[in-house]
């Protein structure tokens, strides 16, 4: 049988966005939101060389430049106030919840409700500050180290660094808003756009080439075929669950009793999300960030020997970024995501049961057992769908930056945002009904009445 909600879910349509007054107003505030991001992203870092930046961008944006400019919306290409994009904010929030997993103080702060979420959220801002910090002042050397300055020195890099911190925290501000005020999550739509942006330009470079001879027919073919079934099979994966069967006992209230009832828990197969691969792309990403922009100059022989065995496309760094994303995957589940001794302890609290496995330690270790074998599953379509695209990329010679873990944040948030407008649509619909409902109680009210003073 289907509940009168799922029923009224699937009867949901998008004619009903027209009378949804407070969803279009969210709407319309995320977009103009997402506005000012995309024009503070053309506005340059004081003290830059443009004609030197565009000189070098335009021999790294094949390869790792386009890499770099993935999570920006090109802000980095063009050394704009938002170079540093909203990485440092998801790196901090990454690292604050894996503390809060692990440290005792941390997570008893996080039980403690409202309060100490406002507190851990404070740390997580305090977080992102100091990685800003540290990331644009290793920005600044390098673009000092490259000569891609016009007056390097002291002044440079202090504004430089002051500008990319204030980029990251409005940057942050805006995504908080967004989640606040807007629809969908701000942060998730800000890389969104990000990635969205780069996309017609990368495009239009891939066609030319076709058009030119440089790329075969065949393969344009294959990576748009290629990007097509990436797309279908993450939202395939993405959208299936494994269904653990939960029993509630008989119950007795009064004189009556209760049959008991049955439900599931449902246990993603990625329970992690696009966190693994962004976690491990931004590891990967840091010594080359480096190196790409100090021009080679000054670069020890260890950091040589590192990019020439870790540079994007090798052996080994298709090697190291799997077991990154798998070793996340793991961690982050049962330490963020899903904790089978929370979730046991839940169900004990609450008299459910898995059928066959006896309530408290005995469900817990069931409960990891199947995370376990799910995230098997879970973490290889992780690398496969990140490592599947660097590995054409670099046989084909794509000329533009080709990513899984772009096409993994680009799915996911596009079905979170439409997840969230559906949820308004039902609730504007809930209101509608009910509202209906008392103007048709008082209309009857008032037929009865006069129908009674008549007789």
């Amino acid at each position: 049988m289907v509940s009168a909600a799922e029923q009224m879910a699937a009867n949901t349509s998008w004619a009903a966005l027209g009378k949804a007054t407070d969803l279009r107003k969210r709407i319309v505030f995320t977009l103009m939101l997402l506005v000012v991001y995309r024009l503070g992203t053309w506005i340059p870092v004081p003290g830059i060389d443009g004609a030197e930046l565009r000189e070098f961008m335009a021999g790294a944006g094949a390869s790792i430049g386009g890499m770099l400019s993935m999570f920006t919306g090109g802000a980095l290409g063009r050394m704009g106030i938002f170079a540093l994009g909203i990485m440092p904010y998801i790196s901090a929030s990454i690292i604050v919840q894996l503390m809060t997993a692990m440290v005792p103080s941390l997570e008893q702060l996080k039980k403690e409700g409202e309060a100490g979420r406002k507190k851990i959220n404070q740390y997580t801002r305090y977080g992102t500050v100091l990685l800003a910090t540290l990331q644009s002042y290793g920005l600044a050397i390098s673009l000092q180290s490259g000569d891609l300055v016009t007056n390097p020195g002291m002044f440079f890099i202090v504004s430089c660094m002051v500008t990319l911190i204030g980029g990251t925290m409005f940057l942050m501000w805006l995504g908080e808003q967004i989640t606040a005020r807007g629809i969908g999550n701000g942060i998730s739509l800000i890389i969104f756009v990000g990635i969205i942006a780069e996309v017609p330009a990368a495009l239009a470079q891939f066609f030319a080439s076709g058009r030119s001879g440089a790329i075969s027919p065949a393969v344009i073919i294959g990576v748009i075929v290629m990007v097509i079934v990436v797309i279908a099979f993450v939202v395939f994966m993405e959208r299936s669950l494994r269904k653990v069967h939960i029993q509630y006992p008989r119950r007795q209230v009064g004189m009556k009793v209760y049959d008991g009832g049955s439900s599931h828990l449902p246990i993603k197969v990625n329970p992690a999300g696009v966190i693994p691969a962004i976690f491990a792309s931004s590891l990967l990403l840091l010594p080359t960030t480096i190196s790409t922009f100090s021009g080679g100059q000054g670069s020890s022989p260890v950091m040589s020997t590192i990019l020439a065995y870790f540079g994007p496309g090798q052996p080994l760094y298709l090697l190291f970024f799997t077991g990154m994303i798998v070793f996340f995957a793991y961690f982050y589940t049962y330490n963020v995501a899903f904790k089978p001794d929370e979730v046991a302890e839940n169900l004990k609290n609450q008299n459910g049961f898995v059928p066959g496995i006896r309530p408290g330690k005995r469900t817990a270790e069931y409960l990891e057992y199947v995370v376990s074998r799910v995230l098997v599953l879970g973490s290889g379509y992780l690398a496969l769908v990140c490592l599947l695209p660097e590995i054409l990329r670099a046989q084909f010679a794509i000329p533009f930056y080709f990513g899984g873990t772009s096409v993994l944040i680009v799915v996911s948030v596009t079905m979170d945002t439409i997840q969230q407008v559906q949820s308004h649509l039902l609730a504007h619909q809930y209101e509608g009904l009910i509202e209906k409902s008392q103007l048709g109680g008082k209309g009857k009210r008032r037929a009865r009445r006069k129908g009674t003073g008549r007789k």
